[in-house]
């Protein structure tokens, strides 16, 4: 007897489709979207009376040890840091910039700023360490205009804070033990007045919580206004997707940079919603990064595992070998949830044999759609039995109205977690939106079935991204990429489609170096790219592709030749997102010779 799907309490997808004689469609989810807090910290005080002395963040500190904070520390401490700020006088123009990665002081400070009102932004620490020219970090900077700059670690981040000090010679430096700028300790020194009450009750639903910066498909980061209301909308419309998490508060062991609205908005404000607990993981699904979350997994049971699929990936092989670990992963599991990316079938299918080895049943795997637009989530496909690039229904209050757009059908949202522009960029922001006010994705969707609408909408790719062969035909890239990714799982990390104007469709591929190292049974001293030219990893290509092209239909959807990219991409060009996805575009620009090559 094949096993099940744990039984999980997930929200109704009853749906209502509409569609109007110009052939849009409207498509909204029956359930109505419950009352919501005006502002995030109500849920903070609200646990801290309630559940004063329980875990709301932990991390490990330099002893190995997890430091935590309680709901009530946290208010404690936000309220001191609230008055602190209150004391440098903002003006309306000048906003908090945070730098470094997630710590304990990333979130107090966060927190101290939503409190009272003050706009901030935590920026991507790869535009602070990995870039060369510092280019999109002092874009961000100077959009910004911060009062206050914070760094975890001063030395670390040297470079970024003098660059922003250049820039903003009377901003406040704050850093954490470190002798540069004023110390994090002074901040909680500081004694709270009646004055942050009074800052407190003058922040509504739209004052500005925060500035997410997107990368976008084109140029410079856009700077996403998350106001109030936005953020605990969404927060409110995921918790009615998933009500066990308000039924028991939930447990996270969670890496996502809160510079994403992934990890920022999505998986920091459940746990702060719910009353649940966020450990925050310094690990990540790097090689080496892999080790300390998985440490951390050995110690901690999640209720909820959020990831990438490159993280799903990466954690397979670990749960494979150890007993314990896996044990102690699937024991409280509700649900796998990844975004990003599509989640190729293989790592989606070992998941599920796992947990029914382990549990003796299968875990639900999420995903939905959604952007740094909407907070980020639009729809979910919240039940078991899903499939990768099933994107489900919309969330309560969410309308998604569905454009024809020449053969493709795009996505736009309207609904109260949408934002309402990018920060201090009108042009982008007029641009963003089309004449009825929704948002316009530019993701393509189609309804997995037209007379069943319940069964949601599946991803159809991004209309910018398509294109059109010499013969006329389209290529749709999006799908075509996940398939191929998917073939040739783990070697494959990334592809980029060519084949604009020409008669056949080629891919530049990146892959995963230490796959491939184990692969060709590689010692670490070789250089990637003698590993990537590999005589096993040349046959192993080979033979996906020509698997991959035995069950293609058509020139729109067979991969006629492959080519290495043998340097990996550049954040500094525009190549790779700080999230790690592929710019199809810009690398398609950067990269002609490449392309030159495949089309000799």
């Amino acid at each position: 007897m094949q096993a099940g799907y744990k039984n999980i309490a997930f929200g109704p997808t009853r749906t209502h489709k509409l569609v109007r004689e110009n052939g849009i469609i409207h498509f909204r989810l029956e359930q109505d979207l419950a009352p919501t807090p005006e502002k995030l910290t109500q849920k903070l005080i609200e646990w801290a009376k309630k559940t004063p002395d329980k875990t709301f963040l932990a991390r490990r500190d330099k002893t190995d040890e997890w430091q935590k904070l309680s709901y009530a520390e946290t208010l404690s401490k936000v309220q001191s840091i609230a008055q602190y700020l209150l004391n440098l006088n903002f003006t309306s123009e000048e906003t908090i910039v945070i730098l470094s990665e997630n710590s304990l002081e990333h979130a107090l400070l966060a927190l101290a700023a939503i409190h009272i009102g003050i706009p901030y932004s935590p920026i991507s620490p790869p535009y602070s360490l990995i870039s060369q020219d510092f280019g999109k970090l002092k874009h961000c900077l100077e959009l910004m205009t911060p009062k206050v700059i914070f760094a975890q670690n001063g030395r670390q981040y040297q470079k970024a804070l003098e660059l922003a000090a250049g820039l903003f010679p009377n901003a406040e430096i704050i850093t954490v033990n470190d002798g540069k700028g004023i110390d994090f300790a002074h901040l909680l020194a500081t004694e709270p007045t009646q004055e942050v009450e009074e800052a407190f009750a003058k922040v509504s639903g739209d004052t500005v919580a925060k500035v997410l910066f997107t990368s976008g498909s084109t140029g410079l980061p856009k700077g996403v206004i998350n106001t109030q209301q936005m953020w605990c909308t969404n927060l409110q419309q995921i918790t009615q997707v998933f009500p066990f998490m308000s039924a028991t508060p939930p447990v996270f062991i969670d890496w996502l940079p809160w510079n994403h609205t992934f990890g920022g908005n999505h998986n920091f404000g459940l746990a702060l919603y719910n009353g649940g607990i966020l450990y925050i993981d310094d690990g990540k699904p790097t090689p080496q990064g892999i080790e300390t979350t998985i440490q951390n997994l050995r110690e901690i049971s999640p209720t909820a595992y959020f990831n990438v699929p490159k993280g799903f990936e990466m954690l397979i092989p670990y749960l494979e070998k150890e007993p314990d670990l896996r044990q102690n992963f699937f024991k409280n599991l509700n649900m796998l949830f990844y975004a990003g990316a599509s989640l190729a079938q293989p790592v989606w299918n070992r998941l599920e044999e796992l947990a029914v080895e382990t549990i003796g049943e299968k875990i639900p795997i999420i995903t939905g759609l959604g952007c740094t637009e909407s907070g980020p989530s639009a729809m979910f496909a919240n039940w078991g039995g899903a499939f990768s690039g099933l994107l489900g229904v919309p969330v309560a209050g969410m309308d998604v109205k569905i454009v024809p757009d020449g053969d493709k059908l795009e996505a736009r949202y309207k609904a109260p977690n949408v934002m309402r522009g990018y920060w201090r960029n009108e042009e982008a922001t007029l641009k963003a939106f089309d004449e009825e006010g929704y948002y316009k994705t530019g993701d393509a969707v189609k309804f997995l079935d037209e007379n069943y609408p319940d069964k949601g909408l599946v991803f159809d790719g991004r209309i910018a991204e398509d294109f059109k062969l010499s013969t006329g035909t389209w290529v749709n890239v999006g799908v075509l990429k996940a398939k191929l990714i998917s073939a040739g799982s783990p070697i494959m990390q990334d592809v980029v489609l060519a084949g604009l104007d020409k008669e056949y469709v080629s891919a530049i591929l990146f892959l995963n170096a230490e796959a491939c190292r184990k692969h060709a049974d590689l010692s670490a001293e070789i250089h990637n790219r003698d590993v990537f030219q590999h005589e096993a990893i040349s046959d192993y290509l080979n033979n996906v592709l020509n698997e991959f092209n035995q069950s293609a239909t058509g020139s729109a959807n067979r991969v006629e030749k492959i080519i290495i990219a043998l340097d990996p991409p550049s954040i500094d060009l525009g190549e790779i997102t700080d999230k790690g996805s592929l710019n199809q575009r810009i690398v398609l620009k950067h990269r002609a010779h490449l392309v030159e090559q495949l089309y000799q």
